[in-house]
């Protein structure tokens, strides 16, 4: 299961995803936006992704705005969370390789359409390497 969100700026980019998602049978949740309205706004989204994925109703996430790094930002802020912005191949690819991101954030005024539904194919289908990199993500929670 992958959870969705979105604000108004990502919310065609978030459909475009949906769609794709709906040709190749992938499980998603849409945890908004609706309609426009004071409480979509983005770190309103950010929060519920973040908790669905942190409570392990989703293996993993995406958030959609003008940029991703709003989305980002906030969802960054929940234990266990590991949100990315990644506009290239090889970041997405190393943010899970390396770093077990769970979410993905993308903005929507600066992704190709394309290039997303590639974006996040790779995160989706790359692995965690673990190793090293477990005991490094470990010490992410460590206050």
């Amino acid at each position: 299961m992958i959870a969705l969100g979105s604000d108004h700026a990502g919310d065609e980019l978030k459909q475009h995803i949906k769609k794709h998602f709906d040709e190749l049978g992938i499980e998603y949740i849409d945890l908004g936006f609706y309609e426009l309205k004071r409480d979509d706004d983005y770190p309103v989204i950010a929060k519920e992704v973040a908790k669905y994925v942190q409570s392990g109703k989703a293996e993993k996430g995406m958030l959609f705005c003008g940029t991703g790094i709003g989305m980002s930002m906030c969802a960054n802020k929940f234990s266990g969370i590991r949100a990315v912005v990644a506009s290239d191949m090889f970041s997405v690819r190393h943010s899970r390789l390396h770093n077990n991101a769970n979410i993905l954030c993308m903005g929507a005024r600066v992704m190709a359409r394309g290039l997303a539904i590639d974006l996040v194919d790779l995160f989706l289908n790359t692995e965690f390497e673990g190793g090293r990199h477990a005991a490094r993500i470990a010490m992410f929670e460590e206050k």
